[in-house]
C-alpha cells in the first residue's frame, strides 16, 4: 500500500527520551500509515527498544509528541493506549510461564468489553494463524520453545484486536528456519489489514517485508526511504549487511 499524501496513523514529532544525563532518543520524526508495514532499524543500543517503550507509554517521554488516529496520545497511560488500539509484543517475549498457553491468549484480550463471543472468535483465529497454540493450548506456557513463545506473544497482543502492532526484536533468539516462520507470519497478518511498527537487529528481514523503512544511529534517524531503497543503500549495506 502507498501511503501518498494520506493522513498518518501514527505519527511522532520531535520525541525525546533521557535517561538521567544520558540523550537515548534526539528528537527524532516517523510516520506509520495505515495498512503498511514499517521498521526502525540499527545497532544494539542505538535507541530502537526505548523509542518503542515510549509510544507504549512505558518510559516517560522527555519532550515530543504522538498522535493516533488523529488524537494526542503523548501522555496517556499504557493500558489506555493499548485499549485505544496500539499493543507492543515485547522484546523477550515476555509470556506468563506458569499459566497455560490458552490463559495468556485469553489475558491479551482483557481491556476489550465486546462480549466472550467476540474473543472466542479471535481466538480461533488466532489459533489458525499459529496451529501449534491450539495443539499446546492446555500446556503451560513455559513449556514452549523460544519460537513458540514469539508466536504465543504476538498472538497475545492479537487479542487485544490493535490498530497498529509494535514488535521489538521478534527475531532474538531465534533459529533461521523460525526467523523465516515469524517474518511470514507478520506478512500475513500484514496482508489482513494491520498495520506494524517492527523494531529489529536483522536488519536484511527488516528491509525485505518493510514498506516504509528508517535507520536510527545513537539515538537519531539517520537515512529513510522504503525498505527496498534501502536494501539497496550502500551505506546500509555497509554497516548492516555485510556487502
Amino acid at each position: 500500500m502507498s501511503a501518498g499524501t494520506t493522513t498518518p496513523l501514527l505519527q511522532v514529532q520531535d520525541l525525546k527520551v533521557n535517561f538521567g544525563h544520558v540523550q537515548a532518543v534526539k528528537g527524532i520524526d516517523f510516520e506509520l500509515h495505515e495498512g503498511q508495514i514499517t521498521t526502525l532499524v540499527g545497532a544494539n543500543g542505538a535507541g530502537k527498544s526505548t523509542t518503542l517503550l515510549a509510544l507504549s507509554g512505558l518510559v516517560k517521554k522527555t519532550s515530543g509528541r504522538v498522535l493516533f488516529a488523529g488524537q494526542d496520545i503523548t501522555a496517556l497511560s499504557p493500558h489506555k493506549i493499548v485499549a485505544g488500539g496500539v499493543v507492543q509484543v515485547a522484546e523477550g517475549r515476555a509470556t506468563l510461564t506458569t499459566l497455560t498457553v490458552r490463559d495468556n491468549l485469553e489475558l491479551g484480550g482483557y481491556t476489550r468489553r465486546d462480549g466472550a463471543a467476540a474473543r472466542a472468535a479471535d481466538l480461533e483465529r488466532i489459533y489458525a494463524l499459529f496451529p501449534v497454540l491450539k495443539d499446546r493450548a492446555d500446556g503451560l506456557a513455559g513449556n514452549l520453545s523460544g519460537g513458540e513463545q514469539q508466536m504465543l506473544a504476538i498472538g497475545r497482543a492479537l487479542m487485544a484486536r490493535p490498530r497498529v502492532l509494535l514488535l521489538d526484536e521478534p527475531s532474538m533468539g531465534l533459529a533461521p528456519i523460525i526467523v523465516q516462520d515469524i517474518f511470514r507470519t507478520l506478512r500475513e497478518i500484514n496482508k489482513q489489514g494491520l498495520t506494524i511498527f517492527l523494531v529489529e537487529q536483522n536488519v536484511r528481514q527488516a528491509l525485505k517485508i518493510a514498506d516504509r523503512a528508517y535507520v536510527i544511529e545513537t539515538g537519531s534517524i539517520v537515512l529513510s526511504g522504503t525498505g527496498r531503497e534501502l536494501l539497496g543503500n550502500p551505506k546500509v549495506q555497509d554497516a548492516y549487511l555485510g556487502s
